[in-house]
């Protein structure tokens, strides 16, 4: 692989070369370069019908972007008309053509990946996607990561982590800039899925150590951080961020304050029952086509519990003019809303 840099006004690019792309050869690859520097703005998002994608498509058309979103052709149509509506330029594709994907993603300047999924998606399609940038020149990719940093745990501690870890030795072998975003947990899980706060009961369950840091960021503003991103041409390959940090004992004191309620920590037991706990419901109940059975939550919840999760550091600084959703927001717009439907 080399690295040929060029430059378009104030900004910098390297743009990768491949020596061995059969479906396209060396000139048409340098003219889709160039369309690159010169329409720097275009973004692509694939997975744009889901909740994270339109919204980034929004943030990205609020940040002066042209948005192309690639959706398959029996994609929802009021989705659909929902992006367009934004102003994202919608197109139908079969995902299984990287050379008809190729086509959409053609001057755009990054290709940011929403897709969600087992292996059919998180490998096989965003396999598929990658390979239609890497053919039309983009010179960077966001892959559909958003997640805790998965690369500080071993294979097998994690199913959709480790789909994830797998398509990054693909995607490190490719000529192109990849940046991977980290957000922890999104947040909104806390007043939903994630059994963490249980509000009939006043209780706040957590396994393991009650003062361990727990990362959360919100969609929107995952959504808005990713936008950033996509139109930063100078992003490392890891970005690390999260909303808020709270452990359990915090989060006691926080819904405490909030609900008016005088709420109590209960520990079942440590990370290590946990694991029992999740051998046991993954072989009861195996749901290996399903994308989000209940040990795969208790997989991420013992994740997040463990201290390898722990952030040191984030990103959350390199665009100040963001505000991140505190735990404590979230929790009483959602309490305002309960309580006043």
């Amino acid at each position: 692989m080399n690295l040929l840099p060029w430059g378009a006004g104030l900004i910098s690019y390297r743009i990768p070369i491949s020596q061995n792309n059969s479906s396209l050869d060396k000139l048409t690859y340098i003219q889709a370069t160039v369309t690159n520097l010169l329409m720097k703005n275009i973004i692509a998002v694939a997975g744009a019908t889901g909740n994270l994608g339109s919204q980034i498509c929004q943030a990205l058309v609020a940040k002066g972007a042209e948005v192309r979103a690639i959706v398959r052709p029996e994609s929802d149509p009021e989705k659909i008309q929902q992006l367009e509506r934004l102003g994202v330029r919608v197109l139908k594709v079969n995902m299984l053509s990287a050379e008809e994907i190729s086509r959409a993603f053609w001057g755009a300047s990054c290709v940011v990946s929403a897709l969600a999924g087992l292996r059919d998606v998180i490998i096989d399609t965003q396999k598929i996607v990658l390979d239609a940038a890497v053919a039309a020149g983009v010179p960077r990719f966001i892959p559909s990561d958003y997640s805790l940093d998965f690369t500080k745990f071993s294979p097998g501690e994690n199913r959709n982590l480790d789909l994830r870890r797998e398509f990054h030795a693909y995607l490190d072998a490719q000529p192109i800039a990849a940046t991977t975003i980290f957000n922890g947990a999104f947040a909104e899980l806390l007043t939903d899925q994630m059994p963490l706060i249980l509000f009939k009961q006043k209780w706040i369950l957590y396994w393991g150590n009650a003062d361990h840091r727990l990362g959360f960021t919100t969609i929107p503003n995952t959504a808005e951080f990713t936008a950033n991103a996509a139109l930063d041409p100078a992003t490392p390959r890891f970005l690390s961020v999260a909303g808020d940090q709270v452990s359990p004992r915090e989060l006691k004191t926080i819904v405490s304050e909030l609900t008016g309620e005088k709420f109590s920590l209960f520990r079942p037991g440590g990370l290590g029952l946990l694991s029992v706990l999740i051998k046991i419901a993954r072989r009861v109940a195996p749901g290996k086509n399903d994308l989000y059975p209940a040990w795969q939550g208790m997989q991420y919840m013992r994740n997040m519990g463990d201290k390898r999760a722990t952030l040191t550091k984030t990103d959350n600084n390199r665009y100040p003019h963001m505000h991140w959703t505190t735990v404590k927001e979230l929790i009483a717009a959602h309490y305002a809303h309960s309580t006043n439907p």
